[in-house]
Formats: C-alpha cells, sequence, structure tokens
C-alpha cells in the first residue's frame, strides 16, 4: 500500500463490529508513518458452550504495541466497554478517562487486577471536555440502561466525529439526565462529519420504552402480591434497582440485596449521590429473621449464570434466600441470545420449588431496553446530521440494516466496517483503506491465551470425542512386559458393547500395533506413542463414531 504523507482521520474497531459486546475502538489522526491514537472503551465478552473453561473474552490489541496512544476515553460502566481494562491496559499504558460512575467502577477493577496504583485515571464531570492533542474530546450526556452514559464529541482538524456510545431516548430516565438532543443539535449545526453509532435495535420498531413505566409496572405488580419477593435485574441499571426498591417500600417491604454485583453497584450508585433517598438494605443476619410478607430480594443472576444468586436459589444452596410455594421471582430483564437454556433451567427449578415466575413475556411493562430502536434512530440522524454513517455495536445483519436505515435518511455515506477495517473518514470519500489484525484473546486459568491456544483447542474437542489413556512397560528389547491399563473418559457404555469390552479389544489392538513396529521404532517413545494414536483413534471411530484424545504412557524398565 502507498505510504500516506498528509494527515488522515481514521476510524479502526478493533472490539464491537460486528458483535455484541467487547467494545474497541480506535481514532486515528496524522500521517500514516507518524499517526496519534486516542481509544474509545475496552471491554470484554463472555464465553460460552464454544469456550469451555472460558468465561471472558477481550479484543486482542497487539496492533496497539508500540502506537502512540494519546488516551483510553470509557464510555460508560458496562463490562462490554470497561471489563477489559484490567487484562488489557498494560498494553496500552494510556490515561484512562471516565466521568465520576465510571471512574469508580473502573478503580475496582484496575485494583482487582493490582495496578491501580499504576494507572493515570482522571475523573471528567457531566458535560466535561478531554484535550487530547488533535482530538478535543467533549462528553454528550446520554441516557441507557446504566448511569453516566456519554457519548463523545470528537473535534479534530479534519472535522468532528460524534461516538454515540450505547444511548436511548427516555423521557422518564427515573435515573440520571435525558439525552442531550440539544448539545446533539448544536453538533449537528455547525456540522458532524461522521457519526459511529449503536445498531443493537435496528430492526426493532418504534422506541425502546422507558424506566418510568417500568417504575410504575413494578409498583403495581408488587404491590399485589403476598409472600417473599425475588427480583432478578442486571446490576447494573441502577434505574431499575431504583425502581424497583420504590415499589418494595411503596408496598411495605425492606429490601436485601443478593449477589456481589448489587453490593458494588450500589455502592458506586451512592459514591455519586444515587439512591441517597431509600431505607438502609438488610443485612444478612436482619433477612434471615424478616418476615416473608414485608422483604423482597434484589438478585444477581436473571441471565441463568451457575455462581450467581438466582441460580444458587434455586438450588436450594443459598445461605440467606429460601423460596417455595407461595413465593414470586420477577424476572426484570431481556434474555440475552445464546442464554435461553439457562435461563430456562433456571426458572424450570424456581418453577418446581412451587415459586410463581414473572417475565417481560408475561408483563411486558417490568423491562425495556436500553438501546434505541428505529424511530429513536431516526430522532438521532435528525439531530446529529452527519456527512457519514459508520455503525457500530451489532452483528453483521445489524450493521447492514443500520445503513440501509441511514441511506434511506438521506445520509450520503455509509460505511460498514468489520474489526480490523480502518476507515478513512477524512480527507476524502469515506472508504476503508486497510486491514490491521485483530482477533479475540481468552482468559483461561487466570492467563491470556490466544484464540488457537492449545488448551483451548484439545479440551473442545474432548468434550465432544472423549479421552483415552493407555499405559504399559517396554523392556530394554522393546516387548511389552506389564498389563496394558486402558482409561475413557467421556466414551459410551452400553448394554450392547460394554465399555470394559471396548476396552478390552482396544487393548489387544495397542498390543498388535506395538508388537508389528520394527525393532527401532519400538526404542524410540514418539514413534510408539504415535502408532498407538492411530490405531485407537481409527478404532474408536469405528466403535463409537469418535475419535478422542490419545494419551500414551509408554514405562521403560
Amino acid at each position: 500500500m502507498k505510504k500516506q504523507t498528509s494527515d488522515e482521520l481514521v476510524f479502526l474497531p478493533l472490539g464491537g463490529s460486528n458483535e455484541i459486546g467487547m467494545n474497541l475502538n480506535l481514532y486515528g489522526y496524522g500521517p500514516e508513518s507518524n499517526r496519534q491514537w486516542m481509544v474509545v472503551d475496552v471491554g470484554v465478552t463472555f464465553g460460552d458452550l464454544s469456550t469451555p473453561g472460558v468465561d471472558v473474552i477481550v479484543p486482542d490489541p497487539a496492533f496497539l504495541e508500540g502506537e502512540k496512544i494519546l488516551g483510553i476515553v470509557l464510555t460508560h460502566a458496562h463490562e462490554d466497554h470497561i471489563g477489559a481494562l484490567g487484562w488489557l491496559w498494560a498494553r496500552m499504558k494510556a490515561p484512562l478517562y471516565a466521568t465520576p460512575f465510571t471512574a469508580y467502577l473502573i478503580r475496582d477493577k484496575l485494583r482487582e487486577a493490582g495496578i491501580l496504583d499504576q494507572v493515570k485515571l482522571i475523573e471528567v464531570p457531566l458535560g466535561g471536555s478531554v484535550d487530547l492533542g488533535p482530538f478535543q474530546v467533549t462528553m454528550i450526556t446520554m441516557t441507557h440502561s446504566i448511569a453516566e452514559p456519554n457519548g463523545l464529541a470528537i473535534k479534530t482538524p479534519l472535522g468532528t466525529v460524534f461516538h454515540t456510545g450505547d444511548w436511548k431516548i427516555d423521557d422518564e430516565p427515573v435515573v440520571g439526565e435525558l439525552t442531550d438532543g440539544g448539545a446533539i443539535s448544536a453538533l449537528g449545526d455547525e456540522g458532524v462529519l461522521a457519526m459511529v453509532c449503536d445498531s443493537t435495535n435496528v430492526f426493532v420498531d418504534g422506541v425502546a420504552g422507558s424506566e418510568g413505566g417500568v417504575a410504575r409496572a413494578m409498583t403495581k405488580l408488587i404491590s399485589g402480591l403476598k409472600g417473599r419477593i425475588a427480583v432478578g435485574c442486571f446490576a447494573s441499571n441502577v434505574a431499575r434497582m431504583d425502581s424497583v426498591i420504590r415499589a418494595a417500600e411503596a408496598s411495605g417491604r425492606r429490601v436485601s440485596l443478593a449477589g456481589r454485583s448489587m453490593h458494588r453497584i450500589t455502592a458506586a450508585a451512592k459514591h455519586v449521590g444515587m439512591l441517597s433517598d431509600i431505607k438502609p438494605f438488610l443485612t444478612d443476619e436482619e433477612a434471615r429473621v424478616w418476615p416473608e410478607d414485608e422483604i423482597l430480594y434484589l438478585c444477581t443472576g436473571s441471565q441463568g449464570e451457575s455462581r450467581a444468586a438466582l441460580s444458587r436459589v434455586a438450588e436450594g444452596t443459598h445461605p440467606v434466600i429460601r423460596l417455595g410455594r407461595g413465593d414470586h421471582c420477577i424476572f426484570s430483564s431481556r434474555v440475552i441470545p445464546g442464554n435461553e437454556l439457562s435461563i430456562g433451567r433456571l426458572q424450570d427449578k424456581l418453577a418446581d420449588k412451587g415459586v410463581r415466575l414473572y417475565t417481560e413475556k408475561d408483563h411486558p411493562g417490568i423491562h425495556v431496553s436500553g438501546h434505541p430502536c428505529r424511530d429513536e434512530l431516526k430522532q438521532m440522524y435528525a439531530w446529529a446530521r452527519p456527512q457519514i454513517s459508520v455503525p457500530t455495536h451489532g452483528m453483521r445483519r445489524h450493521l447492514m440494516e443500520h445503513a440501509n436505515l441511514a441511506r434511506d435518511l438521506g445520509i450520503k455515506e455509509q460505511v460498514t466496517p468489520r474489526n480490523g477495517d480502518m476507515v478513512r473518514l477524512a480527507p476524502g470519500p469515506a472508504a476503508i483503506i486497510d486491514e490491521v489484525p485483530s482477533g479475540r484473546l481468552y482468559v483461561d486459568g487466570g492467563m491470556l491465551v490466544t484464540e488457537q491456544g492449545e488448551a483451548l483447542r484439545e479440551r473442545r474437542h474432548a468434550s465432544t470425542n472423549g479421552i483415552l489413556v493407555v499405559s504399559f512397560a517396554l523392556d530394554s528389547g522393546g516387548k511389552i512386559v506389564s498389563d496394558i491399563d486402558m482409561r475413557a473418559i467421556g466414551l459410551p457404555s452400553g448394554d450392547e458393547r460394554p465399555l470394559g469390552d471396548a476396552l478390552d479389544g482396544l487393548a489387544e489392538r495397542v498390543e498388535q500395533v506395538v508388537n508389528g513396529l520394527k525393532p527401532q521404532a519400538r526404542d524410540d517413545d514418539d514413534a510408539v506413542e504415535q502408532a498407538v494414536a492411530r490405531v485407537l483413534k481409527k478404532a474408536s471411530q469405528q466403535i463409537w463414531d469418535r475419535r478422542p484424545i490419545v494419551e500414551t504412557i509408554v514405562l521403560r524398565l
């Protein structure tokens, strides 16, 4: 590629495009040979059945190593925007900028990672500005399902970019301010070169709905219930917590928090002046003896997470909460795609205990999304009036539909980058001009490993194919002088083919293949192991339609 010598303004997503979550967005300014960067958000996504043993996944920042990074600006405190800081900051080593609520939670993450004293974290007031060389960044107040969400007005010598972060339009946000349409319109009047905008709900008509409506629905529902009540919601949604707490108090109930995240978020909220006029939460000791018609448990685990409070309640292992017949569990949250099975199992276990369940499907008013639907996107484009639309934060289908919507609204240019695509925003027409290394790193066993790491590859293989372990002893002449011990993990056994019989047959094949090796090969452990693995995998394919991992232990006498 021809080297550029003139100044350029570029946008580069390394996470957050073509997926929900794991945001890592870069803005670059200057000539290609001497570009300066600012980073927006450093988030995680979470493991699933395809990543056994891996709970947390982070974007691979390899491209940034050695680059000039002026600062890292955090739009809000959701895990997919700040969750990777503890893992990745050492690879960037730039100052962090965040509003007070977000900064409080970032300190917790840095403290857990043992790097709090190494990181320069600057609190920015709501509506405040940050000067990062060619980037003059102003926080624009937004509304979302967490406290203090911010859009970023990024002014550069080549034009202004409006990075929306996660947002919605809510006339009754319960906690926090309204989305600042006036400030966004003022940007539009000055001229917005490009808008990098949330695409999560682009297929949903209308508007996301109001937290004020949820507050009224929760008050009405809770006031009519007798017995113990548990409410599962996202701990980060302070507005939802506020609504549930006030609904409980209006019904003569006191609130007990269940789950580490609930305590962490409420501490952050109180630190910035939220949740200041509510009654003290019940201690665990008080909750154990509090009258059942006068208590409400605010719980983590609405997505069926195995170690969260609601799952322990369903299993009967929670140290404080016991729910049974005549009690109630309200799920004030949406089902995140991929969590359907875990949530279904959780709800089945609660129902089996006689607990009555309430979800957004049968009580639509008890949850609303934190992301903009189509009418809100139309309003945002009417306010900002960008020349270029850059959809982000969504799967490929979301980004493409968002680009179609922007085109229908008269936006001149649309660019839909994948992670690793470098977009030139100015000068000249918007275009993808380069592709840089991108990918994922897995937090596995407390360390970062690559997507193609051997341990995870073997774990995936073992989870579907099983494991065979075979051991035997050879004398100095390469002759088997012990029993051949065969062990199987994760391989089936049935009446027609008992596992023991199958293993006996495999042992015979091992003996045949080892005895059939040439003397020189029998002296080489690697050659023996490879020959045994080949014969066992082939035989296992015939017996079980599986190709297990084979571990061969050769003892030399």
